[in-house]
């Protein structure tokens, strides 16, 4: 009788799978923190009590809290290209897998609050002038995705599936109709008198927005109405990311997150401990979680319903 011997994982490789994972905690802790505070206001004694380590593993893994926020922005645009390039490189019509695209992009905004969140950071960032701003996110999600999906409407239009319209237009309406309709929804709450952001009414308008491009883009509309409704039939609306808070802000909020001075001037004064590492040389003071990036330079409005500029502070209306 053959005795068969259990197999033993060599000690380098079972070491190497928790480093792995006590990294990956690390990083999904910094997502969250950095998500909801911003880079100035998260603190790292937060993220590593968040991943169940100490701070000096935490070091040990990420030079300062500069390099963690890198890392993090990294690993969640990783995430997001992946899921997006497997829905545009799937199975269907050209048609077909747009609208799926669109839905997934709609859908982000929902389960993936600490994407749109830290994309929305880096865009205060970019209109502040600050060096690196977004550049991870163009390079490993943006350029990707814009190149693919234009792939995918010129195979649609040579295939005489879709309209002979020029193709960045047609990215901007779909995609622009999503982002506007969450940037737009705590003013839109005070217009309507109804909250944009409830479960109903964001299945009502996942729902419309699949439905009017299945008339709009399509040459035959009834094609285009079966294309819509297969496309919905197959991806019920998924939950609500809770951990987060909502990625609008008013003003005041906004610029609060983006500098913590303003929030806190004492704790400036003293010195937080995350300061005095050095974690923020020269101008580190980033992060937003609020509306930053509109079409035709929209001014985020208080609950008040007063008139104030958006977190950069540039931007101005004639």
């Amino acid at each position: 009788m053959t005795v068969s011997t259990p197999t033993r994982i060599p000690a380098a490789r079972s070491q190497a799978d928790r480093a792995d994972q006590t990294r990956a905690r690390i990083l999904e802790a910094a997502v969250r923190q950095f998500s909801a505070n911003g880079l100035a206001g998260a603190r790292t004694e937060q993220i590593a009590e968040e991943a169940g380590v100490n701070k000096a593993l935490l070091y040990y893994y990420f030079r300062g809290k500069n390099d963690l926020y890198a890392a993090a922005l990294e690993s969640v645009a990783e995430g997001v290209r992946l899921s997006s390039l497997a829905v545009l490189e799937g199975q269907g019509t050209a048609g077909e897998r747009f609208l799926q695209s669109v839905l997934n992009h709609f859908d982000r905004f929902l389960a993936n609050r600490g994407f749109q969140s830290l994309m929305q950071q880096e865009m205060v960032r970019l209109h502040r002038g600050e060096a690196h701003a977004l550049t991870p996110l163009v390079e490993t999600l943006m350029r990707p995705l814009v190149r693919r999906m234009r792939e995918v409407l010129d195979e649609g239009i040579n295939a005489g599936e879709l309209i002979a319209a020029e193709q960045s237009q047609i990215h901007y309406a779909a995609l622009g109709a999503n982002v506007f309709y969450f940037l737009a929804a705590p003013m839109m709450r005070l217009v309507e008198g109804t909250n944009p952001l409830e479960p109903e009414a964001l299945r009502f308008r996942r729902k419309a927005a699949i439905e009017f491009l299945g008339q709009a883009l399509f040459t035959d509309r009834e094609h285009g109405a079966r294309v819509a409704a297969r496309v919905l039939a197959a991806a019920p609306m998924p939950q609500a990311d809770e951990r987060l808070k909502p990625f609008q802000c008013s003003s005041n909020e906004c610029l609060e997150r983006s500098h913590p001075s303003r929030k806190n001037k004492d704790a400036a004064r003293v010195g937080h401990p995350d300061n005095n590492r050095g974690e923020h040389p020269g101008n580190n003071e980033t992060g937003s979680n609020g509306v930053t990036e509109s079409s035709g330079g929209i001014e985020s409005k208080n609950a008040a319903g007063s008139n104030s500029r958006a977190a950069t502070g540039k931007v101005r209306r004639k």
